[in-house]
C-alpha cells in the first residue's frame, strides 16, 4: 500500500528545490524563526540524508553556548559525515556581516559548501547582504500564513464548545479576515486574548491587535472610521461602480478588480470616499503613507516599499489608500538628480506589484495635480478608472447641505449663496454656524471658497480631465462643456463681494 506525500508549505518548498540544486547559501526572510526552523526541520525529517543544526548568538551552536558565529561556521563541515547533507540555520547572522573576518569566513564556508553538500541558511527579518556576498546568495520568503493556517492556529486555541464560530459560517469569514496579515504567534496571542476577554473568539479583538502591530511596523495605520457612502453626497457613478466591483469580486476568484484612481478639486470628498468604501464593502481600510517608506539606509526605502506591499497582499481583502500620490512620488521624474534614484526606484516597485499582483487588494490614489505623475502611472491594468471629481451641481451641494445640517443639528432654513462651493466647504460653515451660534447666511462670510482662491488652477484640471478621466457624478467620460453652469460661472466670476466679519 502507498503512502501520501506530506504536502510542503510553500518554504518548504524553496528550500528543497534549492538544496537539492546545490545552492549553499540561502537567506531566508522571515519574522518567525522558530517557525522556520521548524519547517526545515520537518523537512529533514522527510529526507534521511539530511541534518541541521542551530547556530544564534545567546545559545551557540546546538546549546553550547559559544556565541561566535566563526566557530559555528567552521563546523559546518562537520555536521553530516560521509555523503549526507548538513544544514546549519544562523539566526540573525546579517548582524555579524559588518565584521570582516565573519564575512570572510561565510564566503569560504560557501564556495567549499557547494562541493560538500554543506548548506548555510540565515534567518533574519530583513535582507542586508554585503556587497561582496550578495551573488552567493538566493533570498527566500517566509510567507505570512494563510487562511488555512490562520483556521488551523484558531482551532488549536479555541478548543472548547462555543469557543469558535462553526466552520462556513459568515462569523467565522470575519475572524479570518481579521487575523490575515498577523504572523502566527500574533495570530496565536489575539485569539487568547479574545478567549479571556469574551470567552470566545471576536474579530473586534483582533482587529484591535492588528491595527497597533501595523503602527509598529511604521508603514501601514488601519483606519477604522465609521465613515459611510450616506455620508458622502453625489459621487454616484463612483459609488455604483466600486460597489459592482467589489462585490463580483467577492463572489469569483477569476476576475479581480485592480484599483482606481481619484484625480479632482481639493475639498471634493477624494480621501473621504476612499475611507468609506472599505466599511460600506466591509474590507479593512488600510493607509500608506509613502513618505513613511522612506529610509535613510542604502536599499532601506526598496525594503520597506516590498515590505509594506506584502503585508498588503497578506491582508487581502482589503483597500489600501494613497492619498495625495502626486506630491509622494514628484521625484520619480527627476531621473535621480535629487535623491540618487530612490524614488524612481520605489516608484517602479509600486508600479511592478499595482501590475502583477494577484491578491484582492483594491487602490485608491488621490491626486491633485496628475501632471507631476508619470504617465505610466494611470495606464491601463494599473487601475479599473480614472475619475474626476468636479466641483459639486446643485443637486450634489443640495445634498451635501443636507447631511451637515442634520449632523451639526442646524434648523435655519436659509442657506447662503454656494455656486462654486465643494462639500468641504459646505460642511465647514455648517460646523462654524454651530460653533459660533450663527445663521448659515453670517457663518458663510467666515468661508472662501477654492474657487475662488485657486480658480485658474482649477479650470487648468477641468479642461484636462476633459474627454480624459470618467465622470464621478454620472456614467460615462467627464466632459467639460457638460459640468454643472453654476460652479463655471462661480469661477469665471472671481471673488465674492460679499462683505467679511473676519
Amino acid at each position: 500500500m502507498s503512502t501520501a506525500t506530506p504536502t510542503k508549505t510553500p518554504l518548504q518548498q524553496a528550500l528543497e528545490e534549492h538544496i537539492d540544486a546545490c545552492f549553499s547559501a540561502l537567506w531566508v526572510q522571515s519574522f518567525e524563526h522558530e517557525d522556520a526552523l521548524r519547517e526545515i526541520r520537518v523537512l529533514a525529517g522527510q529526507r534521511d540524508d539530511w541534518k541541521v543544526a542551530r547556530w544564534d548568538a545567546s545559545t551557540g551552536l546546538e546549546g553550547n553556548g559559544d556565541p561566535d558565529p566563526i566557530n559555528a561556521l567552521k563546523a559546518l563541515p562537520g555536521i553530516t559525515p560521509g555523503e549526507g547533507v548538513g544544514v546549519l540555520v544562523c539566526f540573525n547572522l546579517h548582524r555579524f556581516l559588518t565584521d570582516p573576518l565573519v564575512m570572510q569566513e561565510v564566503a569560504t564556508q560557501v564556495q567549499e559548501g557547494k562541493a560538500e553538500r554543506n548548506i548555510l541558511v540565515v534567518l533574519s527579518p530583513v535582507v542586508q547582504i554585503p556587497v561582496e556576498l550578495e551573488k552567493q546568495f538566493v533570498v527566500i520568503d517566509h510567507d505570512l500564513p494563510d487562511r488555512a493556517q490562520l483556521e488551523k492556529i484558531a482551532t488549536e486555541v479555541a478548543t472548547e464548545e462555543g469557543e469558535l464560530p462553526e466552520e462556513g459560517s459568515d462569523q467565522r469569514s470575519k475572524i479570518l479576515d481579521a487575523a490575515a496579515g498577523l504572523t502566527r504567534y500574533e495570530a496565536e496571542g489575539a485569539y487568547a486574548l479574545s478567549l479571556v476577554r469574551h470567552g470566545k473568539v471576536q474579530p473586534d479583538v483582533l482587529w484591535e491587535l492588528k491595527s497597533g502591530m501595523l503602527k509598529k511596523s511604521g508603514l501601514l495605520d488601519l483606519h477604522r472610521g465609521g465613515e459611510r457612502f450616506e455620508g458622502l453626497g453625489g459621487l454616484d457613478s463612483l459609488k455604483a461602480f466600486c460597489l459592482r466591483a467589489l462585490r463580483r469580486s467577492a463572489n469569483s476568484a477569476l476576475v479581480r478588480p485592480k484599483g482606481i484612481m481619484l484625480l479632482g478639486v481639493p475639498g471634493t470628498g477624494k480621501s473621504a470616499f476612499a475611507k468609506a468604501l472599505g466599511n460600506e464593502t466591509d474590507r479593512p481600510t488600510l493607509c500608506l503613507d509613502m513618505g513613511s517608506l522612506m529610509g535613510s539606509l542604502v536599499g532601506q526605502t526598496e525594503e520597506n516599499t516590498r515590505r509594506a506591499l506584502a503585508i498588503a497582499d497578506a491582508m487581502a481583502p482589503c483597500v489600501l489608500f494613497l492619498d495625495e500620490v502626486e506630491k509622494a512620488l514628484a521625484g520619480a521624474q527627476g531621473g535621480g538628480a535629487t535623491d540618487s534614484g530612490v524614488s524612481s526606484r520605489m516608484f517602479g516597485s509600486f508600479l511592478t506589484w499595482l501590475n502583477d499582483h494577484e491578491t484582492d487588494v483594491f487602490v485608491v490614489c488621490t491626486c491633485n495635480d496628475i501632471s507631476k505623475l508619470p504617465p505610466e502611472f494611470t495606464r491601463a491594468e494599473r487601475f479599473d478608472g480614472v475619475f474626476f471629481l468636479d466641483l459639486p451641481g446643485a443637486q450634489q451641494r443640495s445634498a451635501i447641505w443636507d447631511i451637515y445640517e442634520k449632523l451639526y443639528q442646524i434648523e435655519s432654513p436659509e442657506r447662503p449663496e454656494d455656486e462654486g462651493w465643494t462639500g468641504a466647504e459646505i460642511r465647514s460653515c455648517c460646523r462654524l454656524s454651530a460653533l459660533l451660534d450663527l445663521p448659515l447666511s453670517a457663518a458663510a462670510s467666515h468661508v472662501v471658497p477654492v474657487s475662488t482662491t485657486a480658480a485658474e488652477s482649477i479650470e487648468r484640471l477641468r479642461q484636462w480631465a476633459s474627454g480624459r478621466c470618467l465622470a464621478a457624478e454620472r456614467t460615462g467620460i467627464y466632459n467639460r462643456t457638460a459640468a454643472d453652469g453654476g460652479a463655471r460661472r462661480r469661477v469665471a466670476r472671481g471673488p465674492s463681494t460679499r462683505p467679511s466679519e473676519n
